[in-house]
């Protein structure tokens, strides 16, 4: 029997972390998660989340779905978790889920944000690992302009890592916009979409970073929208200064906090 359906919201620096996805040997999110809900259940718990965070990603809001196999309280079983993750994890939020709920497939929009320093303290070890230390100035006009054309539905095959296969590359994205920081240390990239490609984010950032510095003109960030093939695309930015930051589900209660 698959037990009882809980989800969890989690907030972790994915500077030590290779990713999301549990793996033999490297140390993962969900080999930590997975790990704590085993010692809680007595059996082997499976995580699913919705969306696989690569090396070095960040959450604010990553949320991931899992069966237990007796009734636990939210807040009792929140209690439990935070208890037995390891200090760069935190569990934001428990809370029972919908019969069959999964936090992959039911998952509506998923939404990242990325941050750019462009001041010198980009540099320092308190900024560094959780932005681009990029310590150059950017043109926000040509940022706004690049992240206006990802807007709507659009096959983002040459914004993508290769050796994906998918039944489609088509994305529709609801938020593209570029905000800036206080005092002048750069810039927040957020996007939000129905569903997203491995390395997307990453890869639509670094394009636009180099359309912002005239390193490439804007026309090429449409172009690459009609491309197949991701040659002509930027290389993609640093992961450090990625967060996934939320996700809408069509209902989910609010569990306890």
């Amino acid at each position: 029997m698959p037990g009882t359906p809980f989800y969890a919201v989690l907030h972790y620096d994915g500077g030590g972390f290779s990713g999301w996805q549990r793996q033999a040997s490297d140390r993962t999110v969900q080999g930590e998660l997975e790990q704590a809900l085993e010692r809680l259940a007595g059996r082997r718990v499976v995580a699913h989340a919705a969306g696989r965070t690569d090396a070095g990603v960040h959450a604010l809001g990553q949320l991931v779905s899992f069966h237990l196999p007796r009734e636990w309280e939210p807040c009792e079983l929140l209690r439990a978790l935070r208890a037995l993750t390891p200090d760069d994890v935190w569990v934001a939020r428990v809370g029972l889920a919908p019969p069959g709920f999964h936090a992959r497939k039911h998952a509506l929009t998923r939404r990242y944000r990325y941050a750019v320093g462009c001041d010198a303290a980009a540099r320092s070890p308190f900024r560094r690992p959780y932005e681009w230390a990029l310590g150059v100035p950017l043109d926000g006009g040509k940022l706004a302009a690049a992240a206006a054309l990802y807007l709507g539905e659009h096959d983002f095959r040459a914004y993508s890592a290769v050796g994906q296969t998918k039944p489609h590359y088509r994305c529709r994205v609801t938020v593209s916009q570029w905000d800036t920081r206080p005092n002048d240390e750069g810039f927040i990239f957020t996007i939000e979409a129905d569903r997203f490609l491995h390395r997307m984010v990453r890869f639509l950032v670094g394009t636009m970073v180099d359309v912002a510095r005239d390193r490439r003109p804007l026309a090429t960030a449409a172009q690459l929208l009609q491309s197949t093939s991701n040659e002509e695309a930027s290389p993609p930015a640093p992961p450090q200064g990625l967060y996934l930051v939320g996700v809408r589900y069509p209902q989910l209660g609010e569990g306890c906090i």
